[in-house]
């Protein structure tokens, strides 16, 4: 179907694609929610505009491209690596500007060179914009959610509270939040006595029997609600969460971690300068990421005119690694932002591990920049 009111640009970020060897596609507009709702995060939930069919299914109009473009790669069967571009419209509810607008990108599936993959799709991600907004000075900004990941589980957390952190990567107001809570625990409150009694003593099948019998006599139905041994798990691990205190160092060695905000070019040997002092063992996410830097040099690609930030992330719950943002020098516009999605398609249903990249291009943002 042609697309209207394309901004002038359309004809050169569409020769950019064809000339990095993509394949355009296109998805519905009217896409199941459910995967959105599952995989795309907090941030994207509350901005989706939702419907149903006529047999009650959820769905909704399409508010970004990478979950869609995933599934099409799936049903169709088509073989990695692969890489594919697209350009249409997105729906979604935003802070400022409209709820309908465009956007493009390209999604790189497949290709087994992680470091290779990431630095090819900065580049080209840096590449298409210079044609873009030309005579722009473009700043990046460099994440990694996999080194993040790995600070947090050296620190020894429990499993729960390793999640809780990880979920909130990238949202600040957030994270300090949750580490507060873990510097000043708040003790449990409200548990009727008999099941704070089971849980101080550990006894899961106790709990587990009482959850039970309360059940039937209240004319609660294990079928329509989560099982007895579920909640008794849930309450466990609540119990547990609110008792976890994490000491002074672990605190400070957290929030070292997350100031940390230098050139790119650097990075690599604040990291393992950081790791050293607070005695972590970082391993693989410092050895990616290491080979991305070098990646990146070999693709020329300047690592002194990216900035590296420990606390930086983006808003998608998908995200596995690598995120960046480009914007104008001097504009806190988003110009183009994406990163690594290595566990997605075999949550939406690939038999196989894809590890997949990408990133998304706004182009009422770039309108408004190549006017100023």
């Amino acid at each position: 179907m042609p697309l209207i009111n394309l901004p002038d640009f359309s004809n050169d970020l569409l020769a950019e694609f064809a000339a990095r060897r993509t394949e355009r596609v296109d998805t519905p507009i009217i896409q199941p929610a459910e995967p959105f709702l599952d995989m795309a995060g907090e941030d994207l939930r509350r901005r989706i505009f939702m419907t149903e069919n006529e047999t009650g299914a959820s769905l909704c109009l399409r508010p970004e491209f990478t979950i869609p473009v995933c599934l099409r790669h799936i049903e169709t069967a088509t073989g990695t690596p692969k890489r594919y571009s697209y350009l249409g419209e997105i729906f979604r509810q935003r802070r400022e500007g409209g709820n309908e607008f465009y956007q493009a990108g390209i999604e790189d599936l497949g290709d087994r060179d992680i470091a290779g993959a990431d630095a090819r799709l900065i580049g080209d991600a840096i590449g298409i914009l210079k044609r873009l907004v030309p005579g722009k000075s473009l700043s990046v900004t460099l994440g990694d959610q996999a080194v993040f990941e790995a600070v947090v589980q050296a620190l020894g957390l429990p499993s729960g509270w390793q999640k809780r952190l990880i979920h909130a990567f990238g949202n600040m107001t957030h994270l300090k939040a949750l580490l507060a809570r873990l510097a000043s625990p708040q003790p449990v409150t409200g548990l009727d006595p008999h099941v704070l009694d089971f849980l101080t003593r550990g006894d899961e099948q106790g709990l587990v029997t009482h959850i039970d019998s309360t059940m039937k006599a209240t004319g609660y139905s294990t079928n329509a609600s989560r099982s007895p041994l579920e909640i008794s798990r849930r309450l466990r691990e609540k119990l547990v969460l609110s008792e976890t205190h994490l000491d002074d160092a672990a605190f400070r060695v957290l929030e070292e971690f997350l100031s940390l905000s230098l050139p790119l070019a650097d990075a690599s040997s604040a990291l393992v300068g950081f790791a050293d002092a607070a005695g972590l063992k970082l391993g693989t996410a410092l050895e990616r990421f290491d080979a991305r830097v070098t990646a990146l040099a070999n693709a020329g690609v300047d690592a002194a005119r990216i900035e590296y930030r420990a606390a930086f992330g983006r808003p998608l719950d998908y995200y596995t690694g690598l995120v960046f943002e480009v914007m104008v020098e001097g504009s806190p516009a988003v110009l183009a932002g994406g990163g690594r999605f290595d566990r997605l398609l075999t949550l939406l249903g690939a038999k196989d591990h894809i590890p997949a990249v990408g990133f998304a291009i706004w182009l009422d943002r770039i309108e408004t920049a190549r006017a100023a």
